[in-house]
């Protein structure tokens, strides 16, 4: 009887794979997410200087020696895009994964107890919901310094609700099934059910969730970087935006390419969740 319930499970989580690889969507933004990866890594290679040193003039066009141009105090903006692209994806990643670990873990856990745990911990989600997330991480950020890791632990702590209420919800729907039934009659404990049977059909819609909160991290983090409340010792995509907001007139490409890199990042996180969310499954 087991054997029968993992069998089917496998089955559909296979065929949810399949259909989520194939959609147009996610190839899209899998090949733009995975090329600025590739150019976050290369960036040690490409641009090894450090890119807060002066390499030039100050405001140099695009040019063959900086093909990016310099930024008001003659540091190379290749440089900074380059580089601000590892610690932008590290903030993105770090967020979504951290968020969508405390929404499963708070969703499953209201689903599978259900009744007064489901209850406080379902208004416990609403309460963090309710509050207005920016303004909340700036007042902290504001609070206790602009580190990289603060930034990240903020936004984590306070993007979670969503994940929780999509994961709770689906295993709400799964538990159900024939299939659970039978791993239950089997004598499977309910920690088994929700990692072995409940998680693998669930994992494209939390993957799609995740997306959009990389997105969203690294919005967030570009913003504060923006409004001077960033980490000002680590180069971001956040940073430079921040520092070429008084020279747009004089040196547009200062915020010309970190600006394209930042939106090339969040389309490509949405486009792996819009084919995540239009591909999945229905019938579980």
């Amino acid at each position: 009887m087991p054997m029968a319930a993992a069998t089917r499970t496998g089955l559909l989580a296979t065929s949810a794979f399949r259909r989520t690889s194939g959609s147009t969507s996610v190839r899209a933004g899998g090949i733009v997410v995975g090329a600025l990866v590739l150019v976050a890594l290369a960036a040690p290679l490409v641009a090894p200087a450090d890119p807060f040193r002066i390499a030039g003039d100050a405001l140099t066009p695009p040019s063959t020696p900086h093909l990016f141009g310099t930024d008001d105090l003659g540091r190379d903006v290749l440089a900074g895009v380059l580089h601000g692209a590892l610690n932008s994806l590290k903030v993105g990643l770090a967020g979504a994964l951290s968020a969508a670990l405390f929404g499963i873990g708070i969703g499953g856990l209201a689903a599978m107890c259900g009744g007064l745990v489901d209850d406080l911990l379902m208004r416990m989600t609403e309460f963090v919901q309710a509050m207005p997330r920016f303004f909340l991480v700036v007042t902290i950020v504001s609070l206790f310094g602009g580190h990289l890791w603060l930034i990240v632990l903020v936004i984590a702590l306070t993007a979670w609700p969503e994940t929780a209420r999509v994961f709770r919800a689906q295993v709400q729907s799964i538990l159900g099934r024939d299939f659970v039934v039978a791993a239950r009659a089997a004598g499977c404990s309910e920690r088994r059910i929700l990692w072995r049977h409940v998680l693998p059909l669930t994992i494209a819609v939390v993957g799609a969730h995740a997306s959009y909160q990389a997105g969203n991290a690294i919005l967030s983090e570009a913003a504060l970087s923006f409004l001077g409340l960033g980490d000002p010792t680590v180069m971001s995509w956040g940073t430079l935006l921040g520092s070429a907001q008084f020279m747009v007139r004089e040196g547009w490409w200062v915020s010309l390419f970190p600006g394209l890199a930042t939106t090339l990042t969040v389309l490509g996180c949405n486009l792996l969740a819009d084919g995540l969310v239009t591909e999945s499954p229905e019938d579980v």
